[in-house]
């Protein structure tokens, strides 16, 4: 054993018969050996022979009676004086606690006696060798008993020190990484949006919640929403008045109704719905007469036709929505109210002969409508069409304006073709392709200038101005007379009398007032009926 392992040496109390030598003598000397130093039976070099060696009985003359034996464990210890002679030391150690060290197997396998019996044990450095003592520290004793040194390296306490704990390996060091970042990202986040909310820099004003998007279906957004699917823009090219137009979707089979001006002479036609689906279209039949035509798509699955009210039941005052594409802005939708029924209009007469004029007895809105709204809807509360929009009434440019042009916005005066009206043309236009004008067989003077519609007194190429054997000859209706009033409505000149006869089928029986030779007398007429160009 080591200097630093030596157990620690007491000091000899005054009076001792036996004081220990000092250190460095020959019993520390034996002690320092190393043991490796030792023969292959457990003596060292100088150690003398066994012969001269104190037994190890314990029943030996030289032992007092009933003490421990020399260098046993129970603290009895042989030391060498300076002359080599062994001593005893009769002070016995106290027993080491049982929390700091492990109780030495005895050497030899041998058991270990009582201390408090009396019985001393064999000496360690007198007994023979053994087995490998398991507790026994690298440079213990030389018997492998354990001798305690508090101020050693390694001591006795610390002799079972388990396995040493293994370094932690790379990924866990990643993984409790990234977790602690993780961790410190979210409550830094956290940290700072509560901060900036908090912060007076910051202005937030107050807001509504989030609230139900449906709408009342009678409801202008209501309206729309059940329209606009219907609802096509059409871009026509070659045309004389060629460009952008409105219509709305029929019947399952694609047929969609327009105006006609906004068609005509058209060389290519392309309807566009409210999806942005684009598609070409065919022009099945249209009626500068009644300013309606129609077109067809195919290929087109889903289609949503809109439902057509009836312009009978219409009242001034009622609310309205037309949608369009004013200037080219589809599915513009505006609203207002029926300002007027039976407003009798005429539009067109571009060429000048009179051929391509319309005559509508108009329902009158002030809902907005604007060049690109012709052939749109105009739906009511039920969003039902009731009407064809047209028309508008632009306002003069001023007194100085020579040319005489019209402002060409919307001033809140536009006109829509009754539904009625739209409904019977379109059906003979998709039958034959052409529409038919109901006719009472009179040429009218329509330079007349009083109130009224007068029978003019000569004819178109030389033909009678009343058409023989046709409906106004049958109900006697004669040339020169002066027609005031249809069906007790009266009428201010020509072109209101022929607005109200087309507002009718042929068939209809008619009612007229009519003044001769200054007296009024009631005819019954049934209408004709005449092909539209």
């Amino acid at each position: 054993m080591s200097d630093s392992q030596q157990p620690d040496r007491q000091q000899p109390r005054d009076g001792d018969p036996n004081p220990r030598p000092p250190e460095g003598g020959p019993a520390d000397a034996a002690a320092d050996r190393s043991p490796v130093e030792r023969s292959s039976d457990g003596r060292e070099p100088d150690a003398p022979e066994p012969a001269d060696r104190p037994s190890a009985d314990p029943s030996s003359a030289d032992r007092p009676s009933g003490g421990p034996a020399e260098g046993d464990a129970d603290g009895l210890r042989s030391d060498a004086d300076p002359s080599g002679t062994p001593q005893r030391d009769d002070r016995r150690q106290e027993p080491a606690p049982g929390w700091w060290s492990r109780p030495a197997a005895p050497v030899g396998g041998a058991p270990s006696e009582d201390p408090e019996s009396g019985a001393g044990a064999p000496d360690a450095a007198d007994a023979g060798p053994g087995p490998a003592d398991p507790f026994a520290f690298p440079d213990a004793a030389p018997g492998g008993t354990p001798r305690y040194d508090p101020w050693a390296d390694r001591p006795l306490q610390v002799t079972d020190m388990g396995q040493a704990p293994r370094a932690p390996r790379l990924w866990q060091l990643v993984a409790v990484g990234a977790v602690i970042a993780l961790l410190a990202g979210g409550v830094g986040g956290y940290l700072g949006i509560v901060a900036e909310r908090r912060s007076s820099t910051r202005l937030e004003l107050p807001q509504a919640a989030a609230e139900n998007k449906g709408r009342a279906p009678d409801s202008v957004a209501g309206i729309a929403a059940t329209a606009l699917p219907g609802v096509v823009t059409l871009h026509v090219n070659g045309g004389a008045t060629g460009g952008t137009g409105t219509g709305f979707v029929l019947d399952d089979q694609g047929h969609i109704l327009t105006n006609n001006h906004v068609v005509a002479g058209a060389k290519g036609i392309t309807v566009t719905f409210s999806t942005g689906e684009s598609v070409p279209a065919t022009l099945v039949g249209r009626d500068g007469g009644y300013d309606l035509a129609v077109v067809k798509v195919t290929g087109v699955r889903g289609l949503r036709p809109l439902a057509l009210g009836n312009s009978e039941n219409v009242k001034v005052g009622d609310p309205v929505v037309a949608i369009g594409a004013p200037f080219d802005l589809s599915n513009t939708v505006t609203a207002g109210i029926i300002s007027a029924t039976g407003r009798p209009i005429t539009a067109g007469g571009d060429k000048g002969d009179g051929s391509d004029i319309s005559y509508v007895d108009a329902l009158q809105t002030d809902a907005p409508i604007n060049p690109g709204n012709s052939g749109g809807p105009l739906l009511d509360s039920r969003a039902h069409v009731i009407g064809i929009n047209s028309a508008i009434r632009g306002a003069d440019q001023g007194e100085d304006d020579e040319s005489g042009s019209r402002q060409s916005g919307s001033i809140g005066l536009g006109f829509a073709i009754p539904v009625n009206q739209g409904k019977r043309v379109a059906e003979e236009l998709i039958r034959t392709g052409r529409a038919t004008h109901p006719v009472i067989g009179v040429t009218l003077d329509m330079q007349f200038k009083g109130d009224g519609a007068r029978v003019g007194t000569k004819g178109e190429d030389g033909k009678p101005p009343v058409v023989a054997d046709g409906p106004g000859a049958r109900a006697g209706i004669k040339p020169g007379d002066v027609i005031t009033k249809v069906d007790g409505v009266r009428v201010q000149g020509g072109d209101e009398l022929i607005i109200k006869i087309r507002a009718h089928r042929p068939g209809d029986p008619l009612r007229l007032t009519v003044l001769r030779d200054g007296k009024e007398r009631t005819l019954e007429v049934v209408l004709g009926s005449a092909n539209g160009s």
